[in-house]
């Protein structure tokens, strides 16, 4: 049996879903032990909601001096001694902004290979799944090295609650210097009540949505549903959105339960974004799109007709 370490992302405190489905995948159906790492989070708050997912250890890992959440340089280091100390087979976390650049971090600190946006690992094959040439091909990698070390792309492997009795712990490293980097402060961007990259559900605009104004039509739809407003590179380049809602693959990749395509013709770059999505619905004018061929429900129509409909009939 694999032990198997997974990086916790919180927000205020709280765990994100998204965490979940790397927990499922760490766990590997009862196959693995596994240890959860929070920073700046109570262990014994958060153990009964990542016990409940398969981790069997809740371990806070901290530096004897320096705040390991502000400073990912310390936070790599810090790991690299939890990995040794717990006896890690394998190490993963979100493929999030956050999460790519600290496993970058990490694998350069012990000169080891790192999957960055994995769809799936096989921990008794040491191979990852990725997508390839946007999107048009998934490829296994076999990982000659240990432990291995991977970020998962949210919501592309389903949580499987698998209830273990968590214990609680903390891990202190008697580091100080932060490091190269030292992050000062954080401002987010307002708008979006959902971060797409971890949104259960996305409504996403094409050029023919027209207009900024227009996208309130799209937050209607996304409100009922929970979900969270993207838009194709078009649409932003046409300034009716702001980059931060791309999708595609010069925006953000995105890993949805339901993605919703309003007005979006299905091109190769967008699709290369949004591939992983469990069911597409795409609304176009053009029965003959692209999208229609990558979709799983399709309905032609007028966005303007056909959504005001949805929202109707969603609330």
């Amino acid at each position: 049996m694999a032990t198997i370490g997974v990086l916790i992302e919180t927000d205020g405190g709280g765990v994100k879903a998204t965490n979940y489905g790397v927990l499922t995948a760490a766990r590997a159906g009862g196959a693995n032990d596994v240890v959860a790492f929070v920073v700046g989070a109570d262990p014994e708050a958060t153990k009964a909601d990542l016990g409940a997912y398969g981790a069997g250890r809740v371990i806070q890992v901290a530096a004897q001096s320096g705040d390991a959440a502000s400073a990912p340089d310390l936070l790599a280091r810090i790991l690299d001694k939890a990995i040794d100390e717990f006896g890690l087979n394998g190490l993963m976390g979100l493929a999030s902004a956050a999460g790519r650049d600290l496993f970058a971090r990490l694998a350069a600190l012990r000169e080891l290979p790192l999957v960055s946006d994995a769809v799936g690992v096989d921990w008794d094959a040491g191979a990852v799944r990725k997508s390839h040439f946007s999107g048009k091909t998934f490829a296994t990698i076999k990982i000659a090295a240990e432990p291995l070390l991977c970020t998962l792309r949210p919501n592309t492997i389903e949580a499987v609650a698998d209830e273990t009795a968590a214990e609680s712990g903390h891990f202190e490293v008697p580091l100080e210097d932060p490091g190269l980097v030292e992050i000062l402060e954080v401002q987010q961007a307002g708008g979006a009540k959902v971060d797409l990259t971890e949104a259960a559900v996305i409504v996403t605009g094409g050029r023919p949505i027209a207009s900024a104004d227009n996208f309130k039509m799209l937050e209607a739809l996304a409100e009922p549903l929970g979900a969270a407003v993207g838009a194709s590179r078009a649409a932003v380049d046409a300034g009716y959105a702001p980059h931060g809602m791309q999708v595609g693959q010069t925006g953000k990749t995105v890993s949805p339960k339901l993605y919703i395509a309003c007005g979006l013709s299905g091109s190769v770059q967008h699709f290369a974004g949004m591939k992983t999505s469990k069911i597409i619905v795409a609304i176009n004018t053009d029965k003959d799109a692209p999208i229609f061929e990558k979709c799983d429900y399709g309905i032609v129509g007028d966005i303007f007709d056909v959504v005001p409909m949805l929202t109707e009939a969603l609330r």
